[in-house]
């Protein structure tokens, strides 16, 4: 298979496990925030908005593996630290946007959609989201290297 499908695949894969453990760390941080309803919510507030969240979700995790293998070719370090290190770093510089989906989002207000920018809980929440999401795709890039 390419290295770019792999990649792709892998940060599909990624974002799929930090969807599923949305509810674990909604109730761990005590909020009700979810990516996967923020998403979903956008698009249809019909019965399909889960699996219209997940599907965009993984569409944006594909997108974010192929970008990262981009970055990994040309940066010196371990695939599991610079995924990582990317994660944080996208989710640090794009939190901030937090502020539009409380003013404008459709859904803003229901449950999954919480205030979000002045809410240390969410971002707490999203940081360890961030964060589980770049060890699983750095993890899996970093097999899949060793198996080429």
């Amino acid at each position: 298979m390419p290295d770019r499908l792999q990649a792709a695949i892998s940060g599909a894969a990624a974002a799929t496990v930090w969807g599923l453990q949305e509810p674990l760390d909604q109730r761990l941080f005590r909020c009700d925030y979810s990516d996967i309803a923020v998403l979903g919510k956008a698009v249809t507030r019909g019965p399909g908005w889960r699996a219209a969240g997940f599907a965009l979700h993984a569409a944006n995790g594909a997108i974010f593996g192929l970008a990262f293998d981009e970055l990994r070719r040309r940066v010196r370090v371990d695939s599991p630290k610079l995924a990582l290190m990317a994660a944080v770093g996208e989710h640090m510089i794009l939190y901030p946007l937090c502020y539009f989906i409380d003013r404008y989002h459709p859904a803003r207000g229901e449950p999954g959609i919480p205030p979000l920018f002045r809410n240390p809980r969410a971002f707490a929440q999203a940081t360890w989201r961030h964060a589980l999401f770049g060890l699983v795709l750095g993890r899996s890039i970093q097999r899949l290297a060793a198996q080429n």
